[in-house]
């Protein structure tokens, strides 16, 4: 009777040593937008690539667990949003993570939504595409790239010196309806800009193809959106300015706040590698201007902000 306990103990290490091997074992599971270089991409018949996808990698090796991409098809709707689409993925275990994830305090509140519909995503079925799922509440990674606005420049412009927005006046200005961009242009200087602007009409104008034709002087984009553009365009005739709007939001990945142990864990491999320089040397490869994060780590109300200003 006096050996039970012992053979109790060498059960239980036994026991733990099994379910350690099997979380080992368990994909670490990460949502990624199949279709925004140069964070990501996913094209039938060519390999998987972009910042994103390399960072994960690495991630996912530090943590001792195999990778598996779990690749979606974002489309906004009035009936959905990043945010909204991110926590679906997440609630209905699509993935453990969603990476490229913008940090705001707006993007991070919990839902005012109960449920939302899941975007398009690889695998899905017809039922996917109409059940309704309920939401959680999200909790951020640290971040590990800044995510800035940038001015592109036209060809007629390309040699316009830009240290502010003012800098942009006498310029043709066009700008997608809605966008982040146009909130910042149509509001600067109370107004002062205004009548330069062309509204172009987001996915059925081209915005970047209309500024390298010289339609226009300058535009106000994501830089990520410019990166993409010169990797599909080498010889495009449009220039990066160089400026950098004061307001931008990092990008981390987010995961459901319930699994705070996940999050600790890739906290603690982003913190590694950008020490050691691979997540810039990531952003090299994939021909992502890499901008380290900047405090404030999570961005409040960008909205207020730009108004201010």
């Amino acid at each position: 009777m006096r050996r039970w306990p012992a053979a109790w103990s060498v059960a239980a290490v036994l026991v733990a040593s099994t379910v350690a091997a099997h979380a080992a074992d368990e994909p670490l599971k990460v949502c990624l937008d199949e279709d925004r270089p140069p964070l990501s991409v996913h094209h039938k018949g060519k390999p998987d690539a972009g910042f994103d996808v390399l960072l994960a990698q690495a991630i996912a090796e530090r943590i001792g667990r195999p990778l598996q991409i779990q690749w979606f098809e974002s489309k906004l709707d009035e009936d959905s949003s990043p945010q909204l689409e991110a926590n679906a993925l997440l609630s209905d275990g699509r993935c453990s993570l969603v990476g490229g994830y913008a940090l705001t305090t707006d993007s991070l509140v919990k839902p005012g939504m109960k449920t939302a519909r899941l975007p398009d995503f690889t695998g899905a079925t017809r039922d996917d595409r109409r059940r309704r799922v309920t939401l959680g509440v999200l909790a951020p990674s640290r971040p590990y790239v800044y995510s800035p606005m940038t001015v592109v420049l036209g060809p007629k412009a390309r040699e316009r010196k830009v240290e502010d927005i003012g800098d942009l006046a006498g310029l043709r200005l066009a700008i997608e309806s809605g966008s982040l961009g146009d909130a910042i242009l149509m509001t600067f200087d109370k107004g002062r800009l205004i009548e330069a602007i062309t509204h172009l009409v987001p996915g059925r104008d081209d915005l970047l193809g209309a500024l390298a034709r010289g339609d226009y002087d300058a535009t106000l984009i994501d830089l990520g959106r410019f990166d993409a553009h010169r990797a599909a365009h080498p010889d495009t005739a449009i220039a990066a300015s160089g400026y950098y709007y004061p307001i931008g939001a990092n990008r981390g990945y987010v995961g459901r706040a319930d699994n705070p142990a996940l999050i600790e864990a890739v906290d603690k491999a982003l913190t590694e590698l950008a020490a050691e320089g691979k997540i810039a040397e990531f952003g090299k490869q994939a021909g992502l201007t890499f901008l380290p994060p900047r405090e404030p780590a999570i961005l409040g109300d960008v909205w207020t902000k730009i108004i201010q200003r």
